[in-house]
């Protein structure tokens, strides 16, 4: 069956939703974070699979900094799941 996209939205604050966020693309089937405020997007993270180590480094760098000054901040995170009923475990 070929591959679905859902979102997760994120609502969290501070260094308890960077943690999420990272518990999140360490499970490797994210293929974008959006962070919005509002309704507004304020930035975009497209994520490749096996994105990991240094290279993540930055991408977290950046949406802690982002999430440190925005207020009513969300981040939403795209996802690639398959499989017979659309949902990996």
């Amino acid at each position: 069956m070929p591959e679905k996209t859902i979102w997760e939205t994120i609502r969290l604050q501070g260094s308890e939703l960077l943690e999420k966020l990272k518990h999140v693309i360490h499970e490797g089937n994210v293929r974008r974070v959006i962070i919005k405020q509002g309704d507004r997007t304020v930035a975009e993270f497209p994520l490749t699979a096996g994105v990991v180590g240094a290279v993540l480094a930055p991408i977290l760098a950046a949406i802690g900094a982002l999430v440190a000054v925005l207020n009513d901040c969300t981040i939403e995170v795209e996802r690639a799941v398959g499989g017979s009923d659309g949902y990996e475990e």
